[in-house]
């Protein structure tokens, strides 16, 4: 293998090393590093949960898969059963498979596979399956050629507009960096790996603490529906409905301007049950919009709610309660249905109420449409709003709001590994 050099002809070596290694690192393209196998073209739609054979499909590349694939993972799907053929190579531990083809520069995405152990599984729709020419370390090629250093080379190489792709022709023109010896791509590939599985078991902590959330919502609010002392409102006799406005993301901006806004696809994905208001930072509207239309009341208030009322899915109608906006001059925006109570509640009961089974039930018979779902004022209007004794609510309130603190401080501990695995694959690699 060739040392990598510079442009001004000095050799090339990573930021970051491990102890006891400095020898210059190797390029090589990656035609003389890999030989191409034959993918099938099965579509999703001949893929099951059964059949002998498994099947990496592209999507699943892009979307579903890290760096490197498990092949005891048992989500990786089956080819129906008569569908399978014999032309199509079965891949082995140290493949790898290329996503050829996806709607951004995420095309080239790249899998290693470990532990098939006797598995038949082949590459699918629009990937390029590859084996190494000779020895590389477990994982090695998985993580390195996802890094910025590797994926930058697909960039020019892409073709399309709406849809990306890349041909194994300039798959090939691409080089491959590594370490001369194995030892240090094993030193490499294994902290990664480590670093992965902490990430990984890090994310189960959150999923089961919103499992028992959830879990933990349900038994307190059907407890409360059954309680003779709640008191059961109609929506539209316990709150005024607010203006909202009509701007889209055109409109707002992030640079601090007078009025900011709650976009619907912020409540639908950003926001939890809560939005602080001065900690979340709504975006802005930009300050060339004439905002004269709205009287003061439209303005958000701490306890205000803002449902979401237009969805590509069953989120539609998701709330959030407003917090931390005293002082602040916040709008309600696109595809919203901004209330305000009538009645006294207790801080952030309401935000876990309209979130609950208790209250989602009411409103899935209520929306309309198949592929873009939504729910109308009107419709809104006619739900029930179950209101238990103030002491009631404030202890489900409490309880909840402590489980999502326990959340947000376990995402930001994925977060902070999510950040020191970008930084390390920055310079730990050429």
């Amino acid at each position: 293998m060739a040392n990598v050099s510079s442009s001004n002809g000095l050799e090339k070596r990573p930021k970051l090393r491990f102890p006891g290694f400095d020898e210059p690192w190797c390029s090589h393209k990656f035609s003389s590093v890999f030989s191409f196998l034959q993918n099938n073209t099965l579509s999703r739609a001949e893929l099951d949960a059964t059949g002998d054979v498994l099947d990496i499909h592209y999507g699943d590349v892009l979307i579903k898969y890290g760096s490197i694939l498990d092949a005891t993972d048992n989500t990786i799907p089956h080819i129906i059963s008569g569908h399978e053929s014999t032309n199509y190579d079965y891949l082995q531990d140290g493949d790898i498979i290329v996503a050829d083809t996806a709607e951004d520069e995420t095309v080239g995405k790249t899998i290693e596979l470990l532990n098939i152990s006797g598995r038949k599984i082949e590459a699918g729709l629009h990937t390029v399956p590859c084996r190494p020419l000779f020895p590389f370390a477990s994982m090695y090629l998985g993580y390195y050629m996802n890094t910025p250093h590797y994926h930058k080379q697909f960039i020019p190489l892409m073709q399309g507009i709406k849809v990306l792709s890349i041909s194994k022709g300039n798959i090939s023109k691409t080089e491959i960096s590594s370490p001369q010896t194995i030892a240090e791509q094993e030193k490499i590939s294994r902290f990664l790996y480590l670093l992965d599985q902490r990430a990984a078991a890090q994310s189960k902590i959150i999923d089961a603490l919103k499992k028992y959330k959830r879990g933990l919502s349900d038994t307190l609010f059907d407890r409360i529906a059954q309680s003779p002392s709640c008191k059961i409102v109609k929506l539209g006799d316990a709150f005024e409905l607010l203006q909202n406005n009509t701007f889209s993301r055109d409109d707002l901006t992030t640079n601090p301007s007078s009025v900011q806004n709650i976009h619907y696809g912020d409540v639908l994905v950003k926001y939890g049950a809560v939005v602080n208001i001065s900690e979340d930072t709504p975006p802005y509207i930009k300050p060339t919009i004439d905002l004269q239309k709205f009287v003061a009341t439209s303005y958000l208030r701490d306890g205000d709610i803002v449902f979401a009322d237009t969805a590509e899915d069953y989120s539609v109608g998701k709330a959030t309660e407003i917090a931390g906006a005293n002082g602040l001059a916040v709008l309600s925006g696109l595809h919203t249905i901004p209330c305000r109570p009538l009645m006294k509640f207790h801080p952030m009961y309401l935000a876990y109420y309209f979130n609950s089974s208790l209250f989602r039930r009411q409103i899935y018979p209520l929306v309309q449409g198949t592929k873009v779902s939504s729910i109308s004022k009107g419709e809104l209007v006619k739900t029930s709003v179950y209101a238990p004794t103030e002491r009631e609510q404030r202890r489900i309130a409490s309880m909840l709001y402590l489980l999502d603190l326990r959340i947000t401080f376990e995402e930001k501990t994925v977060n902070s590994l999510t950040n020191a695995r970008t930084a390390l694959l920055q310079q730990l690699f050429i």
